[in-house]
């Protein structure tokens, strides 16, 4: 399991929004230049966020987007499962589940239990973590340096 650039760019766009003070609509243009993400791809990105109901959009003049739910309320699993679809570590942990090695071997693959495991710890992690545990992680930037001579 790989996270996509989708999945990274929804992340960093809706951080961004977090950021923002209450209310305020933001366009995906300002979201693009001040995250280097780039503009039309984020706009495809922001359409399935507004569609799946993690962002609101408002159009015409002063439109853009707003976070529908408080940051707290935002896990990344719901970002990921909605940018980018459910995504698994192997097939055989899926709804359409088929074995790494065979079909024969679903049942018994032991394999497929560990895979199974592994999938709901990184399910957990993903879903226990909001965008407001990601804004207290973020380190402020580093104080400009000041030379003496």
């Amino acid at each position: 399991m790989q996270i996509t650039r989708a999945g990274e760019y929804a992340i960093i766009g809706l951080l961004y929004l977090a950021r923002q003070p209450a209310g305020r609509t933001v366009m995906i243009d300002e979201i693009s230049a001040a995250e280097k993400v780039p503009n039309s791809f984020l706009a495809k990105i922001f359409q399935s966020l507004a569609k799946s109901g993690l962002v609101q959009s408002q159009r015409g003049a002063g439109g853009g987007f707003t976070l529908a739910h408080p940051p707290a309320n935002v896990n990344l699993l719901d970002i990921l499962n909605c940018v980018e679809g459910a995504f698994a570590l192997q097939k055989c942990v899926t709804e359409d589940p088929a074995c790494v090695v065979s079909d024969q071997r679903l049942e018994s693959c032991v394999l497929c239990g560990v895979l199974a495991e592994a999938q709901s710890r990184v399910n957990e992690v993903l879903a226990r973590t909001t965008l407001a545990d990601l804004l207290q992680r973020q380190r402020p930037a580093p104080a400009p340096l000041i030379t003496i001579q």
